[in-house]
């Protein structure tokens, strides 16, 4: 048991101190960083000065309209009417004396149209925000010419009072459910990342010893057992470390920037307002989903005795999470289909699938323990599996090119 804490110990720390581990963690805390900054970022680079807009008003009807609608709804926005001829204000604004130029006149159904004159138009928000006021002034115009009343117009396009109510008295409320989605969405993203990235890390870790045959060294002192359930927990203990950063800056920076978030993207995700028994699954699908594909990573790991040729072992592991993944996004909007349903008591697609259809519906208890039984008894399986393949795994040596070398070393384990 003292070998094992070593080894776990050795593989904790020395994957801490890696350049390539600190730089990621500090690209991460700048993203939460700027993320949670992101209003006061924009506003510095962000032309504090008013948009000023020439408009040559041929109709003498619209740009009194146009310029009380523009002035309630865009601050930075102003519209001055200009005297002069159109050429005269193109030069101007390539002079840069106004932002854009706008020309105003009337077609043959005497309704009004424009023309948008501007430096660049790669930038399209101005634009569009005239475009938009002239289509109210225009819609105005056209009724009234009708005969059709304003206030009646306004009765008509008022949209129609549609509320989705659910019978069932434990299924959750649109609003519920929006706020799940979000949660769900950022867990499962979560997952994945952590995956394929820890995944990874542990099969590339297994590989460098055996190129640099340090694992010789380490079968002699520690069982080949022990070493790779050493390794899987080094690395989850690296990862808690890393999420459990990134968690403790996001809330701070949230909770610094709380008044200002409201109604924003936080609000959107609903954080705040989901159940805890969600957060219980998610931190319990989370880790069931971790320790399977890591020992999976392990056992495939094993089988590597070349840094290049981990890729080519995890890409079977690496389609799994990915299908896991899509059918998630898929289920988001569906989450009560049959496909859903049946698919989330696969091992390898449950800590996606399952937690997707606790976060936004109501399953029986019965159903979420069969599935965590059956994730459990899995990852025993697994590991059984896997800790006979890792025992031959680490005395092979030569190019692993296909799934073929399980069998070579289950054989090699029977030896050993």
């Amino acid at each position: 048991m003292n070998k094992f804490w070593i080894v776990l110990a050795h593989t904790y720390i020395t994957r801490f101190k890696t350049k390539s581990f600190l730089i990621t963690n500090i690209i991460a805390l700048v993203f939460i960083f700027g993320l949670a900054n992101l209003e006061s970022i924009i506003g510095l680079f962000d032309n504090e000065e008013d948009q000023v807009v020439a408009v040559l008003d041929e109709t003498d009807t619209v740009f009194t309209p146009l310029q009380e609608s523009v002035a309630n709804t865009s601050e930075d926005v102003v519209l001055r009417s200009y005297e002069g001829t159109a050429e005269e204000a193109k030069d101007e604004v390539m002079d840069g004396e106004y932002e854009a130029f706008l020309s105003i006149s009337m077609n043959e159904e005497n309704l009004p149209e424009a023309e948008f004159y501007a430096n660049q138009i790669a930038s399209s928000s101005l634009s569009e925000n005239l475009q938009q006021q002239m289509q109210q002034i225009k819609v105005a115009m056209a009724t009234t010419d009708a005969g059709i009343d304003q206030a009646a117009l306004e009765k008509i396009y008022e949209p129609v009072p549609f509320e989705t109510i659910a019978l069932q008295e434990t299924a959750k409320t649109e609003e519920e459910l929006s706020e799940a989605r979000g949660l769900v969405y950022i867990i499962l993203f979560m997952l994945y990342i952590s995956v394929i990235t820890y995944g990874n890390m542990i099969a590339m870790d297994i590989a460098n010893e055996k190129t640099s045959r340090v694992m010789e060294i380490l079968i002699s002192s520690a069982s080949p057992v022990s070493q790779m359930f050493a390794k899987i927990l080094g690395i989850a203990l690296l990862g808690l470390t890393q999420v459990g950063l990134f968690v403790v800056v996001g809330y701070l920076m949230i909770t610094q920037k709380q008044d200002e978030m409201t109604g924003g993207v936080f609000e959107y995700f609903g954080i705040s307002d989901v159940t805890p028994s969600t957060f219980i699954y998610a931190i319990v699908f989370f880790i069931l989903g971790y320790l399977l594909y890591a020992t999976l990573a392990a056992m495939l790991g094993s089988l590597v005795s070349r840094i290049e040729d981990v890729q080519q072992l995890m890409m079977p592991m690496i389609f799994l999470i990915m299908i896991a993944f899509f059918i998630a996004m898929f289920g988001l909007n569906v989450p009560a289909s049959n496909f859903v349903t049946v698919t989330s008591f696969i091992p390898f697609f449950t800590p996606m699938l399952m937690f997707l259809r606790v976060g936004m519906l109501d399953v029986p208890a019965w159903e979420v323990a069969l599935s965590i039984g059956i994730m459990v008894a899995s990852i025993g399986l697994l590991a059984a599996l896997g800790a006979r393949v890792y025992r031959g795994g680490v005395l092979m040596y030569g190019r692993a090119s296909s799934l073929k070398d399980f069998k070579k070393a289950l054989q090699l384990s029977k030896r050993s």
